[in-house]
């Protein structure tokens, strides 16, 4: 198939695959049905306690992060509930600006299948009446197509309920922001400007709070390796989660031997368990020496790795935010996905996107299915030498 018809075909199965099946629709009418029945509002005036709700995890919810300190700034003297599911937890956990951490494995985003159609309204009603036995005030639904949250806080009687404008989501706000095409973090500074005022989202940094006692576990597994803490290393963090953002092994051991010898720094690979076979595979093609990270680290270890790198290179994944939130140069390769909306926080100098310019990307589809990976070569398409140029503009090595 010639790159027109097959950027015609994948744009075409794009829009049908955003297209709102039968299910979705009723489901649209019954979620509209629950949002026009009373629901009896909380009895104390005010409970000085904000809900914030964030199903996602860990690159969205770090991309939260800047709303929720400038929230802070704005309510000093109020308390601040996250609701998120405990794969995200220890990430908010680090951030003082939040009182308490709620979890839940959120229906549609835990790994376990539903039991049947009714289990996610049935855990609902059942997080609703907690909640309501907590207490709040307000409530922001951080995630825009969260209808799930958004009906969760108004079974609870929360009175105020603030979201996005977005369908199935609105019916249970009232307070809803228009959602525009712009990157997440200011996205979600728009849903806290009742309180802040408004945001020049331009001088917002990302930030990520380093413990010393995960600085002093990475010094520990380096000295392991025979690397001085004191080294700026290259760290590749090349899974992402789905196939279809997964660059090539082969490219991936070619950047790792360039980048080692042109800034005669050690390579890192980091990752999780799940993703060992994948560096594997990768460090078996490489000539020069490496060290392997993956699997070995939580988040605040990994920051605090990222936090001493020379630059942080990988596909679009939340390690990649967590590397800008620390304050490291990185390189985000970019396929489905769109850097618009979701790529690296921070100067454009320090944080480099690199991505095809075949026409039917950004197609926003992570999970193409069974469908043959050879008609997706956004990430393919991507070359040796277009990374290494951004890694060295990145550091600054010109």
């Amino acid at each position: 198939m010639d790159r027109e018809a097959l950027v015609v075909r994948n744009r075409t199965m794009a829009q049908a695959y955003h297209a709102t099946p039968l299910k979705h629709q009723i489901r649209r009418l019954m979620l509209r049905l629950i949002a026009s029945v009373p629901i009896l509002p909380l009895k104390a005036k005010s409970f000085n306690r904000i809900l914030l709700i964030r199903p996602d995890h860990l690159g969205d919810v770090l991309l939260t992060t800047p709303a929720i300190q400038k929230l802070r700034q704005a309510l000093p003297n109020t308390e601040i509930h996250a609701l998120v599911g405990p794969w995200s937890a220890t990430v908010l956990a680090s951030y003082p600006e939040i009182d308490v951490v709620l979890t839940l494995p959120f229906p549609g985003f835990s790994r376990h299948p539903k039991d049947s159609w009714r289990s996610p309204y049935e855990i609902a009603w059942h997080t609703a009446r907690n909640l309501r036995r907590i207490g709040y005030d307000s409530a922001i639904i951080f995630r825009p197509d969260h209808w799930w949250g958004a009906m969760v806080t108004y079974l609870a009687g929360i009175p105020q309920r603030i979201g996005y404008n977005v369908r199935n989501t609105a019916p249970f706000l009232n307070e809803k922001v228009p959602h525009q095409h712009e990157h997440a973090v200011t996205q979600n500074l728009r849903l806290v400007e009742r309180w802040t005022g408004h945001i020049d989202s331009t001088k917002i940094p990302l930030r990520f709070p380093i413990d010393p006692a995960d600085s002093a576990y990475i010094d520990g597994y380096l000295k392991e390796w025979g690397i001085d803490p004191q080294t700026q290393p290259i760290c590749l963090h090349p899974g992402s989660g789905t196939w279809v953002k997964q660059w090539t092994d082969e490219k991936w051991a070619a950047v790792a031997d360039t980048l080692s010898d042109q800034l005669n720094a050690p390579v890192i690979f980091t990752g999780g368990d799940h993703e060992l076979h994948m560096v594997k595979r990768i460090t078996e093609k490489m000539k020069n020496g490496y060290c392997v990270i993956a699997g070995e680290t939580h988040v605040g270890q990994l920051g605090a790795l990222f936090a001493r790198a020379k630059v942080v290179l990988g596909p679009d994944s939340g390690p990649l935010h967590l590397a800008s939130a620390v304050g490291t140069p990185t390189v985000a390769l970019f396929g489905p996905a769109d850097p618009t909306e979701f790529g690296t926080w921070g100067p454009k100098d320090r944080h480099m996107i690199v991505a095809s310019p075949i026409g039917c990307r950004p197609c926003r589809i992570l999970d193409w299915a069974d469908d043959n990976p050879d008609y997706h070569p956004c990430m393919r398409d991507i070359t040796v030498a277009q990374v290494l140029e951004a890694a060295r503009r990145v550091t600054s090595i010109y």
